[in-house]
This record gives C-alpha cells, sequence and structure tokens, in this order.
C-alpha cells in the first residue's frame, strides 16, 4: 500500500514483510527518547493511528490496552504512533490509563509514518497501518480505511508469525 509523503506528494511504498524496518527516534508520552536500534531483538508492534482523542483510535488503542498484558506475554511490546505532540500524547495516556508508549512524529512532521508509507498529505495524519517488527524486520503488516479500527484478531494473525 502506497501513500503521499508530506514534502512531495509523491507515494512511497510501506516496507513490506522481510525487508528492514526504517529506524526511528521519537519521544514518548514521558518525554523518553525511543530508538528502534536499542530496541534489539525484541518483537514489537509499531501501530500508526491518525490523532489522540479522536473516536475510532481511541476505541482502537483501549482495544489494545486490554491486550497488552497478554501481548507481553509473548514478548511482544506496543508502540502507537501519531503526528501528535508529546503533550497532548501525556494527557491523552493519562486520561485513558494507556500503559504502552505513545510516540510523538511531531517534528519534523510525520517523517517517521512517511519513512512506513503511512502518511496521508492531504490530512496531514498518519493511516492506520500496523507493523509487526522483530530483529530490524519486517514480519507482517497490516492496515483498515481511515474510519475503521484495526481487528485485534489480526494482531494475534501476526503473533502467530513469529512462532
Amino acid at each position: 500500500m502506497d501513500f503521499p509523503t508530506p514534502a512531495t506528494g509523491d507515494t512511497f511504498p510501506a516496507p513490506r514483510a522481510g525487508q528492514i524496518a526504517p529506524g526511528f527516534a521519537l519521544s514518548n508520552q514521558y518525554g523518553e527518547l525511543i530508538e528502534s536500534r536499542l530496541l534489539g531483538e525484541q518483537a514489537y508492534f509499531l501501530v500508526f493511528y491518525p490523532f489522540a482523542f479522536s473516536a475510532v483510535c481511541g476505541s482502537e488503542l483501549e482495544e489494545l490496552e486490554k491486550v497488552r498484558q497478554e501481548f507481553a506475554g509473548r514478548r511482544i511490546r506496543i508502540m502507537a504512533v501519531s503526528v501528535d505532540h508529546k503533550f497532548t500524547l501525556r494527557t491523552y495516556a493519562d486520561q485513558a490509563h494507556f500503559g504502552f508508549d505513545l510516540l510523538a512524529d511531531f517534528w519534523p512532521h510525520g517523517a517517521v509514518a512517511n519513512s512506513y508509507g503511512a502518511f496521508n498529505n492531504e490530512s496531514g495524519a498518519a493511516t492506520r497501518h500496523t507493523f509487526l517488527i522483530a530483529e530490524g524486520r519486517v514480519v507482517d503488516s497490516f492496515s483498515s480505511p481511515i474510519h475503521l479500527a484495526r481487528n485485534i484478531a489480526r494482531y494475534r494473525e501476526a503473533m502467530d508469525l513469529l512462532t
């Protein structure tokens, strides 16, 4: 799936299964820098979503919070990425009681989402795209239209690829 890039409007392809995952260094809701290169062999879901406090995003992230411990039991971390500022994400996480990292792809605006082919130039927001990454490579990816939440069953299908 290809999406427009923020700078040019050209399309940038999403990395596919087996490809090296684009690197990132983003602040979480606490201002801590999360760097992909320091995650080592840890498996994680990188969950791109449009905006904090929006209806579909909120329900989707609440569902991920409900299964966070299940995923952690399989040694898979959840990190959700939006173009919101870290201060917005802190308020969002505190109000919703999220126990996973919310990463701020605020500046340069949407650069990480763009590197994953998950940025919509028209809306200026990330698209609903999820990547399962392990050992620095994309294991699986999936997406949903902007108005629909991704299904938790699809996350479980992706996790099963690791066993």
